[in-house]
C-alpha cells in the first residue's frame, strides 16, 4: 500500500466479468490509500479486460484520454440476439441460419472505416438526464441518435463453434461491439449477440502490463506515473520560472511549439506551448 495520498499516476487492471467498473475504482482507491480514483473508460460488469484507473491529479487527465483508439478481443454468436445485444438479455429472435467463416470475412469489409452507429438501447448514454438502459428498463423508451465512429480493422482469428467466432477490433472511442454485432449480422440476413468482450489496449496502455484484482489487494500492482503513460518532450524550468507558471501567469520558452512535460525538481504537468507562451494543460502539482 502506497502512504503518499497525493501520487498521480495510473494503475492498469485487468478487470475480471462480474465487476463493474466502480467497484475497481473503489478497490484501487482504497488499496492505494489514494484521495481521488477514477477510471478512464467504463467496461460493462460482463466486460473483461483493460480498465486504467487514475489516481489523485491523473483524474484530471480524463479529456486527454476520452478519445484515445481502443482495441478489443470479442466473441459473436450469430442466430439469434437478445435485447441488450449481449448474453445478459433475453432472447429476443431465434433463426435457423448458418454463417460459415468464409461468409463473415466476406461481410467484414463494408464495416471498416469511418461510419454512423446506432447506440444500442441498452447504453449509458444520457437522454434526457438520464442513461438510456435506466429508461428501457422501467418500461420506456429512447431515441437515440447515431454518432461517427470508426473502425480501423476487424480480424476473424478463429471459430469457435458453429455459428461462433472469435474476433479482434481495433476502433476508435465510442463504438459499440454489441452494435457492430447486430449491424454485422443484418448485413448477413441473421441475428447476432456479443457472447464475450476483452479490451487489450485503451491508448497507449496494453493489457498485457495489466494487474489482476487480486494482486492489486495484495499489494503488487504499480503506480505508472503520468510522464511515464504520457511521453512527451521534457521541458525543464527555472524556480521563477515555476512559480510564476504556477501562479498562472504564462511563461516566455524559446520551444518549438506542443505539448512538454514540464519538470523543477519534480514533474509539474503537461504544459503547451504556443507562439513561444507556456501555461499548464493538465498541472498535477
Amino acid at each position: 500500500m502506497l502512504n503518499n495520498l497525493q501520487q498521480a499516476g495510473f494503475v492498469l487492471v485487468n478487470k475480471p466479468a462480474g465487476v463493474s467498473s466502480n467497484q475497481v475504482v473503489n478497490i484501487v482507491k482504497r488499496c492505494f490509500n489514494a484521495k481521488k480514483a477514477g477510471h478512464l473508460g467504463t467496461l460493462d460488469v460482463a466486460g473483461e479486460g483493460l480498465l486504467p484507473v487514475a489516481l489523485n491529479k491523473a483524474t484530471t487527465l480524463f479529456d486527454f484520454y476520452l478519445n484515445k483508439d481502443k482495441c478489443y478481443q470479442t466473441v459473436f454468436q450469430f442466430g439469434l440476439t437478445t435485447d441488450t445485444l449481449d448474453r445478459e438479455g433475453k432472447v429476443t429472435d431465434v433463426d435457423n441460419k448458418t454463417i460459415s467463416q468464409n461468409q463473415l470475412e466476406k461481410a467484414i469489409p463494408q464495416f471498416v472505416g469511418k461510419q454512423n452507429q446506432m447506440p444500442p438501447q441498452y447504453s449509458a448514454k444520457r437522454v434526457q438526464g438520464k442513461r438510456a438502459y435506466d429508461i428501457v428498463r422501467a418500461g420506456g423508451e429512447v431515441k437515440l441518435q447515431p454518432k461517427q465512429i470508426e473502425i480501423y480493422s476487424i480480424k476473424v482469428l478463429q471459430q469457435l463453434a458453429p455459428n461462433t467466432f472469435l474476433l479482434n477490433v481495433e476502433c476508435s472511442s465510442g463504438t459499440y461491439i454489441r452494435s457492430l454485432v447486430r449491424d454485422i449480422a443484418q448485413a448477413l440476413s441473421t441475428y447476432g449477440v456479443m457472447q464475450r468482450i476483452i479490451r487489450t489496449r485503451c491508448g497507449d496502455f496494453d493489457l498485457q502490463d495489466a494487474f489482476t484484482l487480486e494482486e492489486v489487494k495484495q499489494g503488487k500492482a504499480r503506480l505508472v506515473k503520468v510522464d511515464e503513460a504520457i511521453v512527451l518532450p521534457r521541458l525543464d524550468l527555472t524556480d521563477s520560472q515555476a512559480e510564476r507558471l504556477l501562479q498562472g501567469v504564462n511563461i516566455a520558452q524559446d520551444v518549438p511549439d506542443g505539448l512538454y512535460n514540464a519538470y523543477q525538481t519534480q514533474h509539474l504537468g503537461i504544459v503547451r506551448v504556443k507562439d513561444g507562451k507556456t501555461k499548464f494543460e493538465y498541472r498535477l502539482v
